[in-house]
């Protein structure tokens, strides 16, 4: 095998994760702008601030396995329109 062929990196599940992590946090921060009582407002911070760790965690993990976390597209982002 000729030396310039690179190897195709895969996509892991911690990749995946890390993104998905990610977009839970902000639509969990955007649901807690506009909640109506303070303790839904607390209550989905709370939810966003552990989605963030979880995402820090598999960070953590691709960062182990001596990769960049590469973030999977999402699935309906190749509709016509």
């Amino acid at each position: 095998m000729p030396a310039a062929i690179k190897r195709l990196r895969r996509v892991t599940l911690d990749g995946q994760l890390v993104g998905y992590w990610e977009r839970e946090a902000a639509r969990l921060d955007a649901l807690a702008a506009e909640a109506r009582f303070g303790w839904q407002r607390r209550s989905l911070e709370r939810k966003a601030a552990y989605a963030r760790a979880q995402g820090e965690r598999s960070r953590a993990r691709e960062a182990a396995r001596g990769s960049d976390p590469i973030l999977a597209e999402p699935s309906g982002g190749n509709s016509p329109g």
